[in-house]
């Protein structure tokens, strides 16, 4: 047991990573952060128990602890902008998807702090990420990597208008098989949601560092709204009946790139 993530391992070849699942900021750490922080309203509420279906699929399931608040694990290491030129969050965030400070004045964590991050808590995410893909890479010609991720549906600072309810990323398709993207954007269609392919949300860090489907690894994140799933306001509680509902299409799409990544 880790207070950094937490592993459920399966045989099938997939593997669901939940990178920003996690609410704990270190007790060292609570300090630095300004009360709005110390909410983490922007963590993505919740995914662990709307994939929690996976495991009936034989999956691998790889959550995060740690807050995004503290270090982004999708993110590169060295902090290169993912989306040059859009307004979007860092590395070590200073600010909520709303612009407020995360940190008291004068407690913004430098460089050093951040390297002593990225080893503390960083590497380990990614390792295990690493090693689970080689484990199942080892058993499975091709593996499918499904980053789920979930984020409020309106959030001006950083996108115009309402998100679409289900957003789609390949990094415009270089990071999975197009059968796969094509299998998932069928479900989606035949859904009663709103959706988009490869639209603001192309893909993070984890999206496109694993995804090399010319090695065997197809990537696919979804980003959803948070609204198809639980209450959007503090305290960001579960919604049951609208999740049952996007969990099956959710569940679809999944099983669909799955079922495609199989028979490659």
């Amino acid at each position: 047991m880790t207070d950094l993530y937490t592993l459920h391992r399966g045989d099938a070849p997939l593997l669901i990573s939940i990178p920003h699942v996690g609410t704990r900021i270190p007790e060292s750490l609570r300090p630095l952060y300004t009360d709005i922080a110390l909410t983490v309203a922007d963590t993505d509420w919740h995914l662990d128990r709307l994939y929690d279906f996976a495991r009936e699929m034989g999956a691998t399931i790889l959550g995060a602890r740690i807050s995004r608040y503290v270090i982004d694990l999708n993110r590169p290491s060295d902090d290169e902008s993912l989306y040059p030129g859009q307004t979007t969050t860092g590395l070590c965030p200073g600010e909520t998807f709303r612009g407020m400070p995360l940190y008291r004045d004068g407690s913004q964590p430098d460089d050093a702090e951040k390297a002593r991050r990225v080893v503390t808590y960083w590497q380990p995410y990614h390792e295990v990420l690493e090693a689970e893909l080689a484990r199942l890479r080892a058993a499975h010609p091709n593996v499918l990597l499904w980053e789920a991720h979930s984020i409020a549906s309106v959030l001006p600072r950083l996108f115009e208008g309402k998100l679409p309810d289900l957003n789609i990323g390949t990094q415009d398709g270089r990071t999975a098989a197009p059968g796969a993207l094509q299998a998932v954007t069928d479900v989606a269609a035949r859904s009663a949601y709103t959706w988009i392919a490869n639209g603001r949300f192309k893909g993070g860090y984890n999206t496109r560092h694993y995804g090399t489907p010319e090695s065997g690894i197809h990537a696919i994140q979804l980003e959803m709204c948070q609204s198809t799933y639980m209450h959007e306001t503090e305290p960001f509680d579960y919604a049951p009946e609208a999740a049952g509902k996007v969990q099956v299409v959710v569940k679809d799409m999944v099983g669909a790139a799955l079922n495609v990544v199989r028979g490659l």
